[in-house]
């Protein structure tokens, strides 16, 4: 199966003990299963501490799972840390909430884009400078290459960050929040530069994120999680517009309508499913 498959996959953090009693632990994702196409976007929404973000880690390959296992592209992911996992590690990416967080402010944008490139292939001088010039002109970043990153604005080093993921050409991206720290004018701008970006270079992704229009407006598929377990997936249409759990529901009578007719709709819907 070209993608990558999860089965049954579990997560379990211990969270202290009593005097002469098992170490009581916290089921932070609770068997979950699911799949990801080659080229798919799929959405995960839910509540903070459903699990999503620790779900998305497992996906990543970045955090073992207590129990189950993922595929990727029909390899199982190898144990974190080995050889073998620091090689699979380029073919999947993850793009977080807080950019500045996860970049060196001594280096400049394109020297991060290059170092992240030549960490993994063994590439020319001159290679490795355009391929990592090429990637920040994808991203719209082409004549900040050389500014540092409080030299960028907010989004600015967010497409820093995505081109930083994508000049290694990953089959993956799990972008976690991705978004949520932006302004609205700004969100918008980076889904649509993602969308761009998926298209062109076929990529799948995981998008996780407690705002429900942006899930919509970019995923082929949602998945709703809640406590720790994927209640329900489906293709985002017909979730948004039918949702199956009581849960589901309640979550998405949430999103501000757009028009009276649509907050009409919505509560006819809401009355049937009682």
């Amino acid at each position: 199966m070209s993608g990558v498959k999860a089965l049954n996959l579990a997560q379990s953090y211990p969270v202290g003990r009593k005097l002469f009693s098992k170490p009581e632990v916290f089921r932070a994702v609770d068997t979950v299963t699911l799949d990801i196409a080659e080229g798919e976007t799929l959405g995960i929404v839910g509540e903070s501490g459903s699990g999503k973000s620790t779900l998305g880690r497992m996906i990543a390959g970045i955090e073992t799972p207590t129990s189950g296992q993922v595929s990727f592209w029909g390899q199982n992911y190898a144990p974190v840390g080995t050889k073998e996992w620091r090689a699979q590690r380029r073919w999947v990416q993850v793009v977080f909430q807080s950019p500045a967080s996860v970049v060196d402010p001594r280096w400049s944008v394109h020297a991060q884009v290059r170092e992240a490139l030549t960490a993994h292939e063994k590439l020319a001088p001159s290679e490795a400078d355009d391929r990592a010039q090429d990637m920040l002109d994808m991203v719209g970043l082409g004549p900040m290459s050389h500014r540092l990153p409080h030299q960028l604005s907010g989004g600015q080093l967010q497409r820093a960050v995505i081109a930083r993921a994508l000049v290694l050409k990953p089959r993956l991206v799990v972008c976690d929040e991705a978004v949520s720290a932006l302004d609205v004018s700004v969100q918008a701008q980076i889904i649509n530069l993602l969308l761009e970006l998926r298209e062109r270079l076929n990529l799948s992704m995981m998008f996780i994120s407690h705002d429900l229009s942006v899930v919509r407006h970019i995923s082929h598929r949602v998945g709703v999680m809640h406590r720790g377990q994927l209640l329900e997936i489906g293709e985002s249409t017909a979730l948004f517009e039918a949702p199956k759990h009581d849960y589901s529901r309640r979550l998405l009578a949430a999103i501000p309508a757009d028009t009276p007719r649509q907050r009409r709709q919505r509560d006819l819907q809401n009355f049937a499913a009682l």
